[in-house]
């Protein structure tokens, strides 16, 4: 039995003079695809900024992050195993470096590739593989200042890509998008979970939980509010109550609408 990819134990954390979680216990296994949804304020940054490790839970009362079972990663042995795309690293990524340059840092935990990085031919053909895979293949000598905000943002999940990790953080990926480049990022989401990628979407724009998610986990002031099927989780009672205002729900092709 492998140990949960990622596991929250009563963590309460502060933000500056805010208590931004409260008590938070979930677990998401290896493999898994999950939504972590709420409104803005409920805590999702907070949650991702924990996995991250920029922000740490207080030890009064104790609580623990895991990580694979482990509190204390080196995060280059992170990477192998959940590869993270927040908005901060898809809007540092938007430099002069190539599309092929900017999936290869990632070998290298940098952004773009420099003098000293000996990028190898195995390297360039799982650059390559992972350009394919999110339909960018023809972007591959494009510069990054070139690209519209939906390949950005898919060059940069390649670039998370590239140490084969067992799952995906995608925070808010829908964040500024327009509509073209919400359906081509959604495809790709998509085509990661048939992969057997597992997705941890953080989001509140109901769209993005593609139909591979099942589970949701909904966040409200901080706190766990529900936990469970998305059939039972993403309906107009429940949405109404999470989010504070009347809501309507429609379920088209698999993906949610909420209006």
């Amino acid at each position: 039995m492998h140990p949960p990819l990622i596991e929250f134990d009563n963590v309460h954390l502060m933000r500056g003079d805010r208590l931004a979680l409260k008590g938070v216990t979930l677990s998401v296994k290896p493999g898994e695809h999950v939504a972590i949804l709420g409104p803005n304020g409920s805590g999702k940054s907070t949650l991702i900024k924990a996995i991250t490790r920029e922000c740490y839970p207080l030890h009064d009362p104790p609580g623990r992050v895991r990580i694979f079972g482990n509190e204390v990663w080196n995060i280059f042995d992170l990477r192998a195993l959940l590869g993270i795309v927040t908005n901060d690293l898809v809007e540092e990524c938007v430099q002069s470096h190539t599309v092929e340059e900017t999936v290869l840092s990632g070998f290298f935990s940098s952004i773009g590739i420099w003098p000293n990085h000996a990028v190898t031919p195995g390297m360039l053909e799982k650059a390559g593989s992972l350009l394919r895979l999110l339909g960018i293949q023809d972007l591959a000598r494009r510069r990054m200042t070139e690209l519209s905000s939906g390949e950005v943002r898919r060059a940069v999940i390649a670039r998370a890509l590239v140490h084969d990790p067992k799952a995906l953080l995608l925070d808010e990926p829908a964040n500024s998008l327009d509509i073209a480049s919400q359906l081509e990022l959604r495809h790709a989401m998509r085509r990661l979970a048939d992969q057997g990628i597992g997705l941890v979407l953080v989001t509140h724009h109901l769209p993005d939980i593609v139909p591979e998610i099942d589970r949701v986990v909904c966040l409200r002031a901080g706190a766990v509010w529900r936990d469970g099927d998305k059939r039972d989780l993403l309906t107009a009672a429940a949405l109404s109550e999470l989010f504070g205002v009347e809501v309507h729900v429609e379920q088209r092709g698999g993906f949610y609408h909420m209006y």
